[in-house]
């Protein structure tokens, strides 16, 4: 059986069939609602026929999608806001009075009672399970079937693309020859062309895209919604290359839908924005979510005066003023991403402004890669993906160390961004040029996002999201953040998983990654380099020790679907296996394992001759999606040394990528860790504190007096390895743990190290900390979802009532998966 006629209830289902038609370009013109939480509006879909079903037509005209012309100019300017244009019509009898009607002599898809189907309404539409695989032959009508779920579909209609004014040039009459006159042709021959562009016209092509998305319609299309799925279907039309090739769907998304989360930000003002849902954004807009349907966008979002619309847009977006206090906003990519991507933040934001600093450049010889630089023959290679305008191939840009980039955040944030976040910016951005060389993206926006957010950080293109979590306590976990949100542009976006399985190929390359730019970024000593790494390993080895004792073995595997990595159903149609289980979000296993295996490959290579093939590697796949062995495959043919060790593709899928578990390459090398300077220096506090406590014990009341020990200045991750190493302790008194947090001021940490301290808290019942617990858990929420579950544990009448306390005033803004695992935590 297929496997998404039947998914599993942790199972995602991806319902779009991509195989028959692939959509190439979207437009969104929305209306952002605060008072009802509820964005609406329209969106137009530009379709070619699937690559499984390039195949002739009912009319005998033979429908073949041809690849964008491999051309890869650089856009010289900068795109403007396009206002709405006049659109005429090819008869006279056609109207567009904001709902498109249908023109007379066009057939009206209506049945008898001109009911169109909403919702579950009856629409003579088969289910999933009858359309998503046919052929559709025969006499049955095609079913076009997209993503979506938590929407309401108001109507969906063909959109009259040979109506727009100065379209000629897409119906030249040598083409026109081979296309039949019937109009329903005509359009689906100007989509063709249109999207067939080479990618030195993408400008233009935008601009077209423009007018013929505000064209009239010529027909509404019968629809029903199921669950995880919206189908249209247009009578009499059994083939895809004969189905509308431009639709547009009028819609509004549920206040309660997953794709979005309404809050109010930190300083109490609404906002709405795109949380990295599980379900990705099918219940934003209706969508093809599999990877394979690369696509361009562009959108245009009208939201109330005081509102800043942030989008994953390669322009900086300037708001036009429209009437009654309204601000319409235009954003727009002309590089193919799965739709997915797509990310949008509304809120009061607050751009924070460069004030007295100059933030500093890295300036040391060391801090470039020279052995990446001594042979460019690989970098004038052509790209491989399909066209559209890569900076890869523009010279201007090949030296561009720091893109523009922007910071917003609520308004009670903005000094703290403008001394911590700011000036981090320009170095992390510089550290990693100079590993991976160009920038995919053109600009940078980072925000910082409301309290409920459930990670640390999140990668767009062109825009990333930070809790607040990164901000407080110095700059190491701010910059290490912002390092891993960095490398999602190179790993994860300008390259993407074929399969979304596999998340190591995102998240194991940024995790490995953050720690090679944050280190640059940092201008270490190559011995600071070695203990730094050596004491992150270590730690990244307990947790993932932590992990795989306590949560499920089918969800440590990397490669879940095995040999079956990648394929698809006929339709084009999937799942993403335990895609919507709920304790996954907040599982490290891919992070973890992903970054140890590419840690043992840089180790057999050398880290120079590692990089050099990452980078390599980048300019081969970007804007491509990949499986792991295109990456193993590729690294193993370019470095020797890991061919001479006896690695194969195979065996690292072995002991890697398909089992779950602890690595047994891994095993070996956790007690060299052990042995660096900075985790000794960890262990001889850990021994002082030890004693410290023992004395504390025997001491009487009213003999406190003490030797003073002194401490050392810890690190950052020195302190989380000290605190994890208490933590195993049976006992701490109340008077050592006093004097713990005033030593190192633990209240004042970063958010890693406050885990740590919370534990702590827990564990001991230390009373007077109960207040650092009840902070982290409303401010810290992207972290604090473990220590909901160690307050339980305790059975501790005062620890369960906190923990109740806390889910009860934090619920109404939690993210759903987070606020899924609390429940079953507490009741």
């Amino acid at each position: 059986m297929d496997p998404q006629l039947d998914p599993m209830k942790d199972d995602l289902p991806l319902m779009a069939n991509t195989s028959y038609m692939l959509v190439k370009h979207y437009v969104l013109d929305l209306d952002v609602d605060f008072k009802s939480k509820v964005i609406e509006g329209s969106i137009v879909l530009f379709f070619e026929t699937g690559s499984q079903h390039r195949k002739t037509s009912s009319t005998g005209s033979e429908c073949c999608q041809s690849e964008f012309d491999q051309s890869h100019k650089m856009r010289a300017s900068e795109h403007c806001h396009i206002p709405v244009t006049n659109v005429s019509a090819c008869s006279s009898e056609m109207e567009y009075n904001g709902f498109a009607v249908s023109g007379e002599g066009e057939e009206d898809t209506s049945d008898e009672s001109g009911n169109h189907s909403n919702s579950e309404q009856a629409s003579g539409i088969s289910s999933s399970e009858d359309c998503c695989d046919r052929e559709n032959h025969g006499n049955e009508d095609f079913v076009l079937v997209l993503d979506c779920c938590d929407l309401s579909v108001l109507k969906v209609e063909e959109v009259d693309v040979a109506a727009v004014s100065g379209i000629e040039q897409f119906t030249r009459p040598a083409k026109l020859t081979d296309v039949s006159k019937e109009l329903g042709n005509l359009r689906n021959h100007i989509v063709h062309e249109l999207v067939a562009l080479p990618a030195k016209r993408w400008e233009e092509q935008l601009c077209c895209f423009t007018h013929c998305s505000q064209a009239p319609g010529c027909g509404e299309l019968p629809f029903a919604t199921g669950p995880w799925s919206l189908e249209i279907r247009k009578p009499g039309i059994g083939t895809p290359a004969d189905f509308p090739h431009a639709i547009r769907i009028w819609y509004k998304t549920n206040p309660g839908g997953r794709s979005v989360a309404w809050t109010t930000d930190q300083s109490g003002r609404p906002c709405v924005y795109t949380m990295g849902s599980p379900i990705n954004n099918r219940a934003l807009f209706p969508c093809q979510e599999p990877p394979v349907a690369l696509s361009t966008w562009q959108a245009s979002v009208r939201a109330a005066g005081g509102f800043v619309v942030l989008m994953s847009g390669e322009n900086s977006a300037e708001p036009v003023q429209l009437p009654e206090d309204i601000l319409s906003w235009y954003y727009y990519v002309s590089m193919p991403m799965p739709a997915s991507t797509f990310t949008i933040a509304v809120g009061c934001w607050q751009e924070v402004k460069q004030q007295s600093f100059t933030a500093a450049l890295p300036t040391k010889t060391e801090f470039s890669l020279p052995s990446v630089q001594a042979d460019f023959s690989w970098h004038e290679a052509m790209c491989g993906h399909v066209g559209y305008p890569c900076r890869f191939q523009n010279p201007a840009v090949s030296w561009q160390a720091v893109i523009p980039h922007r910071v917003f955040s609520p308004c009670c944030l903005v000094q703290l961004c403008e001394e911590r976040l700011l000036p981090l910016i320009p170095q992390c951005l510089s550290a990693a040029f100079s590993t991976l060389g160009t920038h995919p993206f053109s600009r940078l926006d980072v925000l910082i996002v409301p309290s409920n957010f459930s990670s640390l950080g999140m990668a767009s293109p062109h825009i990333i999201f930070l809790s607040q979590s990164v901000l407080p306590g110095g700059n190491h976990l701010c910059g290490t953040r912002l390092c891993h949100e960095i490398a999602h542009a190179w790993f994860g976006l300008a390259i993407g998983a074929r399969d979304w399985t596999e998340e190591w190929i995102s998240e194991g390359f940024a995790t490995f990654l953050e720690d090679v730019f944050w280190v640059r970024a940092q201008q270490l000593s190559h011995e600071e380099v070695k203990g730094q790494q050596q004491l992150k390993a270590l730690l990244r080895w307990r947790r993932l020790r932590d992990e795989v004792q306590n949560s499920e073995e089918e969800l440590q595997v990397l490669r879940p679907n095995k040999e079956s990595t990648g394929e698809l159903s006929e339709s084009g149609a999937s799942v993403v296996k335990y895609g919507l289980k709920a304790e996954k979000i907040f599982m490290q296993v891919h992070y973890l394992k992903g970054y140890f295996l590419l840690r043992s490959l840089a180790r057999t290579a050398g880290e120079a001759s590692f990089l050099l093939s990452l980078r390599k590697f980048v300019h081969k796949f970007h804007g491509q999606l990949v499986l792991s062995q295109d990456f193993l495959c590729m690294l193993l043919e370019d470095i020797p040394k890991q061919k001479k060790s006896g690695l194969t593709v195979e065996s690292i899928f072995r002991n890697w990528l398909d089992t779950s578990g602890i690595p047994k390459p891994l095993l070996e090398e956790v007690e060299t860790w052990k042995e660096c300077q900075l985790v000794r220096q960890v262990r001889g506090e850990v021994t002082k504190w030890i004693q410290t406590n023992q004395r504390v014990r025997k001491s009487s009341k009213k003999k406190r007096k003490q030797d003073e020990v002194i401490f050392q200045k810890l690190l950052p991750d020195q302190l989380v390895l000290l605190l994890e190493s208490l933590l195993e302790e049976k006992t701490l008194c109340p008077r050592t743990l006093q004097r713990l947090e005033r030593t190192y001021q633990l209240r004042e940490q970063d958010a890693e190290v406050r885990h740590r301290w919370c534990e702590l808290v827990i564990k001991h019942k230390y009373m007077p900390g109960y207040g650092d617990v009840e902070r982290f858990l409303r401010e810290d929420q992207a972290m604090g979802v473990y220590l909901y579950g160690e307050l339980m544990v305790n059975e501790d009448a005062k620890q369960q009532e906190l923990a109740r306390k806390c889910f009860a005033s934090a619920q109404e803004h939690m993210d759903a998966s987070s606020a899924k695992v609390v429940t079953e935590m507490l009741f």
